[in-house]
């Protein structure tokens, strides 16, 4: 099934194209706020997320069923290339507009990059192999996580925020150059039918509903004539998006692969993990920069518990799925993330950072028990000629969280925010949070003024925090729904 293919040097490309993905998340995250004070337009804060995890979301689907039928090497160098022409780009913007659209370039190429890099390696080992590789690949999330924070809060403390974008080239060049050589595979007859109208149908649904969570509240009102109408549209073109999946010769999301219950659940709990994944990288920063008024590192270091949470209990669970069982893995892994999102609803301005890093770790420990535990046994339930459009599946449900996260949670941010600015009578705007993100425009409010912005922007993170908990608690419940066993479901390879 390999051929010439030398495994550990593949095995090096695949960690460092992860580390690229893991490293660009991290850093983005904690420069945001640095971001944000520079080109301003704080209310335009979710689409640098939403712009990203948009076009990733849309093309995980297709670049899953490319790599079935051309093979997993050309995709990945196809979207490897975009994702880096993209980091490149966002380096260069000099407004919030200009950098959404270079982050549509990059987010074009970065839905290849984790679905096939993850294929490759469900391609290259065995069933008991890929459960024990996960603690190699894990170790890229931890080395990740202190090397991500420390150079995005350096590069924004000692040079400059544009750097986050270009460290990750190199590292992404070297990747793409250990695939080309070390990577054999069997060649492709298989005649190519890609489904574009389905590709098309889910990408107008999306851009809808995402435009409706951003936008609503400020350009139209969300119940108005205008967005009622969009919220019909979304509905419409969703539906005919699976009455064209269902009738598709080689449909961009499968549904046959639904059938088995542990997939089923698995990506639904995927998409509820989405929601809390993006809520913590995206706020966190702005809480402990904005409200603990802790300097841009600090931020960063409270963000990586996550990270490192995350392969800890992805080894873990690497090991104790061919023990217990996927339901186990699963139920513990929700059960941290019910932890971690319950410290988040309780997290005070006084609380400080330590409290904010436990209670991201707990949600790292739950993500990387439940992420782990899924790709493993969804990988290991199909054949290899579905393993691509499987693995894609699930990751497509995650990102899709994501991405609905990014703007649903924005949007109530947002919401929260006004709705505090008018009870309080103040007369900031949404663009004023950038204030507080930067120690000299606290400095240059009045006590008064900065405990009363900071106030309303504790109070309305609150509100999203909240939310996360109820994400979680939602990810238990269909976890119980998942069968009990302690054997993997294995497809013939």
């Amino acid at each position: 099934m390999t051929g010439e293919t030398k495994r550990p040097l593949v095995l090096v490309a695949v960690m460092l194209a992860m580390f690229v993905s893991a490293v660009e998340a991290t850093i983005v995250t904690t420069a945001m706020p640095s971001i944000t004070a520079d080109l301003g337009g704080f209310s335009r804060y979710s689409w640098i997320f939403s712009s990203y995890l948009l076009m990733s979301t849309v093309t995980v689907l297709i670049y899953g069923k490319l790599a079935d039928i051309f093979g997993r090497k050309p995709i990945f160098l196809f979207g490897m290339s975009f994702f880096l022409i993209g980091s490149i780009l966002c380096g260069f913007a000099t407004t919030m507009e200009m950098l959404i659209a270079y982050r549509f370039i990059q987010g074009f190429g970065a839905g290849a990059v984790m679905p096939v890099v993850t294929t490759i390696i469900g391609d290259i080992y065995t069933a008991e192999e890929r459960a024990k590789i996960q603690g190699y690949l894990s170790s890229v999330w931890g080395i990740s996580a202190v090397l991500g924070p420390a150079i995005g809060g350096s590069i924004v403390m000692y040079a400059h925020w544009k750097y986050v974008f270009w460290v990750n080239v190199p590292l992404g060049l070297l990747a793409i150059l250990g695939i080309v050589l070390f990577l054999k595979e069997p060649a492709k007859e298989q005649t190519v039918s890609i489904d574009y109208k389905g590709a098309s149908l889910l990408a107008a649904s999306l851009s809808l509903i995402l435009y409706w969570l951003t936008e609503g509240g400020q350009s139209f009102q969300r119940t108005s004539a205008i967005g009622m109408v969009i919220i019909v549209m979304t509905v419409i073109l969703f539906s005919l998006f699976i009455r064209v999946e269902r009738r598709a010769e080689n449909p961009i999301m499968p549904f046959t692969i639904w059938r088995n219950p542990v997939i089923l659940y698995a990506n639904i709990v995927s998409f509820t993990t989405g929601f809390i994944l993006m809520a913590v990288s995206t706020y966190l920063p702005t809480y402990v920069t904005g409200v603990m008024e802790q300097p841009a590192i600090i931020a960063g270091f409270a963000l990586t518990a996550m990270s490192i949470g995350w392969p800890i209990a992805s080894s873990v669970a690497g090991h104790l799925l061919m023990k217990v069982g996927t339901f186990t893995v699963a139920f513990l892994g929700g059960t941290s993330l019910v932890i971690g999102a319950t410290l988040f609803a309780l997290m005070a301005p006084t609380s400080g950072p330590i409290w904010a890093a436990c209670a991201s770790f707990f949600v790292g420990v739950g993500m990387g028990l439940t992420s782990t535990g899924f790709v493993v046994t969804i990988q290991n339930a199909v054949s290899r000629q579905e393993r691509g459009s499987a693995t894609a599946a699930n990751m497509f449900m995650r990102n899709f969280g994501n991405t609905v996260a990014a703007a649903f949670f924005g949007a109530i941010l947002n919401y929260m925010l006004l709705k505090q600015f008018t009870q309080k009578k103040m007369s900031f705007t949404l663009d004023d949070i950038n204030i507080l993100l930067t120690e000299e425009g606290r400095a240059s409010l009045s006590v008064d003024q900065l405990h009363t912005l900071q106030q309303a922007l504790a109070i309305s993170l609150k509100s999203v925090y909240i939310g996360v908990l109820l994400f979680a608690v939602m990810s238990i419940v269909f976890i119980l729904k998942i069968p009990r066993g302690k054997e993997l479901a294995r497809a013939d390879e």
